[in-house]
């Protein structure tokens, strides 16, 4: 066996990732970032984006938590 080890993704890698995912899901650029947490094997970010429910503008948190390999794992959103 090698020593060989697997990039690890940093904060900053993380949340673009995220950033990333939300614009393609939500179809939305105004993704606003506010918090990114090491959390377990990888990274949490949280934030806010804006939502269109039947006319009307609601803001919808959300949490995104992408792996050590950048992989996205897990998505939670719930309106404000």
């Amino acid at each position: 066996m090698s020593d060989f080890a697997l990039p690890q993704h940093t904060k900053q890698t993380a949340a673009q990732i995220a950033v990333e995912y939300l614009r393609w899901q939500k179809h939305t650029d105004k993704i606003d970032v506010a918090a990114i947490e090491e959390y377990g094997n990888g990274w949490l970010i949280r934030g806010t984006l804006p939502i269109d429910m039947e006319g009307h503008q609601w803001a919808e948190k959300f949490e995104v938590f992408v792996d050590l390999k950048g992989k996205i794992k897990d998505t939670n959103y719930a309106l404000l």
